[in-house]
């Protein structure tokens, strides 16, 4: 225990770009271990780069297979046997659900990895949690996240972003964006309370910079409303009302929004645009349709309204944009409804936040080799509700 106090403190009390060198102090003098490294999702969720030697590329790994990629996969704990008696414990880094990487640590084999591995996996959570908060005053652990540049446009998406996934005991979210590093206008964004769930998918027409600032736009008015404890249909009036006084017509913005009551399943949603829902209940897929309403800035003071519909414990809902399903195949053949639920059905067995990697990776299959036209969202939301 006072190892692990101290291992705690370390890492409390460390500058924020210095974060895995004092966890890597702390666990060679206390934990006797060999070498520490961490390693970051990049933004596509393909590899995991190690933070050692930045800014200079280091090697990555796979983020879907290996021993790095098991642990970050399956959210577990992975021994890698080593020569000469030693292992290598590869420990997920994850804070509340999203995942961040994956820390390395290599220690003499048998029993005392084994009697490490517990307070091991607590430092990774504790080193996590640290990192999200020094990425407000240092790049070490963005720039570990990038295997390419990322464009204007996309560097300003990923800022505005929540998380790529969360995890609560009513709920389970999962989203990503592709091309990751060349996104411009789609955005998802979501907030949680004791009793309730915001969530929110959008799609700003245009493209590159000023796609990103509509939606920039877009999305800070939705929030500015949010937390003013707006209801969901003032929030998107008050949204609306800030592109239109900016671009007056000329440019506006799709959303699909929902506000979730843990506590009973109950949802109000307010349907102004182009995202879609689909529902996996009791094995079979389908999409949820809405009433239209207009896109956010496409009129002056447009007045909205909520509808409703229910969750219940096990459904699986799938947002998509129109990079989704309106991608086309070589042969001209639209992605559509059928080949999206075959790709939820597929998914079925996956946790939330791998699903919407899976789905995008089939759904380049059947883009083939023709560059993507438009940017493409994927989120998964897995409702468990609250237990009585």
């Amino acid at each position: 225990m006072k190892r692990f106090v101290t291992a705690e403190r370390a890492l409390r009390t460390a500058a924020p770009d210095q974060l895995l060198d004092a966890v890597r102090r702390v666990l060679t003098e206390h934990y006797a271990a060999e070498s520490v490294e961490l390693f970051m999702a990049d933004y596509g969720l393909t590899i995991l780069q190690p933070v050692s030697g930045l800014p200079q590329a280091q090697e990555s790994v796979p983020a879907h297979h290996g021993p790095v990629g098991r642990a970050f996969g399956a959210q577990d704990a992975f021994i890698e046997g080593l020569a000469d008696g030693l292992v290598c414990v590869h420990l997920p880094v994850t804070v509340r659900g999203d995942r961040l990487g994956v820390l390395s640590v290599t220690l003499p084999g048998g029993s005392h990895a084994r009697d490490c591995l517990a307070e091991l996996a607590e430092i990774a959570e504790i080193l996590g949690h640290e990192v999200v908060v020094a990425e407000r005053d240092t790049d070490v652990y963005l720039q570990a996240r990038r295997k390419d540049r990322l464009t204007l446009a996309a560097e300003m998406q990923w800022q505005l972003l929540p998380g790529r996934s969360c995890s609560r005991p009513e709920f389970e979210l999962g989203a990503q964006l592709e091309p990751a590093y060349a996104i411009f206008g789609d955005n998802f964004d979501w907030s949680a309370t004791a009793d309730r769930l915001m969530l929110y998918l959008s799609n700003g027409m245009g493209e590159g910079i000023e796609a990103s600032l509509l939606t920039n736009l877009a999305v800070n008015a939705l929030r500015n409303a949010r937390r003013a404890n707006l209801s969901l249909a003032d929030q998107a009036a008050l949204a609306d009302q800030a592109v239109y006084a900016h671009y007056q017509g000329r440019c506006y913005l799709s959303v699909l929004m929902f506000e979730f009551d843990l506590t009973s399943g109950r949802v109000q949603v307010v349907d102004a645009g182009s995202p879609q829902m689909l529902r996996l209940r009791n094995g079979k897929v389908e999409r949820v349709t809405f009433d239209a309403q207009l896109p956010l800035g496409m009129f002056e003071e447009t007045d909205y309204l909520p509808q409703e519909f229910e969750v219940e414990p096990g459904d699986r809902l799938v947002f998509v944009s129109d990079g989704v399903y309106a991608v086309a195949s070589p042969g001209g053949e639209t992605y559509g409804d059928a080949a999206l639920a075959r790709a939820i059905a597929s998914t079925r067995l996956l946790p939330a936040a791998e699903v919407p990697g899976a789905v995008l990776r089939e759904l380049t299959g059947h883009r083939g080799d023709t560059a993507a036209s438009d940017d493409a969202l994927v989120v998964c939301l897995d409702w468990r509700g609250r237990q009585p």
